[in-house]
């Protein structure tokens, strides 16, 4: 198992994308932190995990909520030990319009969550890390990130954020074994994404329907393998940048550890000016 007797937190495990990675880092023999809004959700995700002979808590928290993550990092660490591995994954993209019509609380909202989410998970977890001089911490971007994504500027401009917050906080934990990276997932089929799926959203996001038509979404579980493998260590020399499930197919994660040199050379997978 690569990741036994490791702890790790994964927010918004209810479903999707973290719900995947919560299953695949108990396959692997992790102490897993389910962490999301839905108790209901988070407890079958929870009892599924366990039915496998995994370990999982379930903790509902709102992540923009600075006490509830406090109580949420105290209360893993007390059940289940120091955090070696935290995925912050919680996401939202509920705001969808021309930038100057959509309604401004939505759009801060969709931006507090996916920016402020990472933030205030990372305050809490990073101080323990630092101190034990280890740990590793994955944040979830994706469309919008490295290109325009017209009438999604919050979803974009935040991801973008987190993958400039990524490349930084990398930078400033790099003298104390911590560990950063992003990771983006590719298009996957989850209830944020098929929200877009409706008649007025269609009208603003048409590609989505037209990609799940012809079938050109990527399983979760792709993000779940990835995630391992960042939590394993394979790709500690990538700090501070991404790994797209795009960039390789299926399994296959040898061409990208084969391009480490080149991308450190070159300063690739990183948000830059050039």
């Amino acid at each position: 198992m690569k990741l036994k007797d490791q702890v790790a937190i994964v927010t918004g495990a209810s479903r999707g994308i973290g719900r995947a990675i919560a299953q695949r880092y108990a396959e692997e023999g992790a102490k897993v932190a389910l962490v999301a809004r839905s108790a209901a959700q988070l407890e079958a995700v929870s009892a599924e995990i366990r039915d496998e002979s995994g370990m999982a808590l379930a903790l509902p928290a709102d992540v923009t909520d600075h006490n509830a993550v406090k109580r949420m990092v105290r209360r893993v660490e007390a059940e289940l030990g120091a955090v070696d591995l935290l995925v912050n994954n919680a996401g939202a993209f509920n705001c969808i319009g021309p930038t100057w019509e959509v309604d401004p609380e939505l759009w801060w909202a969709d931006v507090t969550i996916n920016t402020l989410g990472v933030f205030l998970c990372c305050r809490e977890v990073v101080p323990g890390m630092v101190a034990r001089g280890k740990g590793r911490v994955i944040n979830l971007i994706g469309g919008g990130t490295d290109l325009p994504l017209p009438y999604g500027s919050a979803y974009a401009s935040s991801k973008a954020a987190v993958m400039r917050f990524t490349e930084t906080l990398a930078v400033e934990l790099m003298q104390h074994g911590v560990m950063v990276f992003a990771l983006r997932p590719g298009f996957v089929r989850t209830a944020m994404s098929e929200y877009q799926l409706t008649e007025e959203n269609r009208r603003w996001l048409p590609d989505t329907a037209q990609r799940f038509e012809e079938e050109k979404d990527v399983p979760p579980t792709e993000a779940a393998n990835l995630a391992v493998e960042f939590a394993s260590g394979r790709f500690d020399a990538l700090s501070g940048r991404y790994i797209r499930v795009n960039d390789y197919k299926g399994d296959d994660l040898d061409q990208v550890e084969a391009q480490i040199p080149e991308i450190l050379e070159k300063d690739l997978r990183t948000l830059r000016m050039r």
